[in-house]
């Protein structure tokens, strides 16, 4: 889990823009990590974590496209049915407000399986300190003392 910077754009909602800027963004070699595309009427708002935001910055600026910056939690979500509802709630105990979350095309780099989560909240210091804890899902450090679960008795 780490600290990413996202751009944030608005373009016209018509036909080839979003493939005029991601165009643009691959001539200089600049590779998204996450993407979410929103229609806002006649708009589209755009979010997305570029691998070089300095890199990213630079190209949007040279095709005249204004766009503004955010910091976002990056977590990695494991493959498992409820991994993301269980990052929510623990931000959820600590009194984390989620402003908004997308996923992304893949984990990190260099691990396997799941995907890699982009949230926005309103302390990302605390939310990474609370999701750091035992893991972002909450899973419980082994202690090397087998747990023993009760059994379902089927009558």
């Amino acid at each position: 889990m780490r600290i990413a910077k996202q751009l944030s754009v608005r373009l016209v909602n018509k036909p080839g823009r979003l493939a005029a800027m991601l165009g643009a963004l691959n001539k200089r070699k600049v590779t998204l990590r996450a993407l979410v595309v929103m229609d806002s009427g006649d708009r589209g708002t755009i979010r997305f974590v570029p691998d070089d935001f300095q890199a990213a910055a630079e190209v949007l600026d040279s095709v005249n496209i204004r766009h503004d910056d955010a910091e976002v939690l990056l977590v990695e979500v494991p493959n498992q049915p409820g991994a993301f509802r269980k990052i929510c709630e623990r931000l959820a105990a600590y009194h984390l407000n989620i402003d908004y979350a997308y996923s992304s095309f893949g984990g990190e780099p260099g691990t396997k399986g799941g995907a890699l989560a982009v949230i926005k909240v309103n302390d990302l210091g605390k939310a990474q300190k609370v999701l750091s804890e035992n893991g972002a899902t909450g899973r419980r450090k082994q202690s090397g003392v087998p747990v023993r679960r009760p059994q379902m008795r089927i009558h």
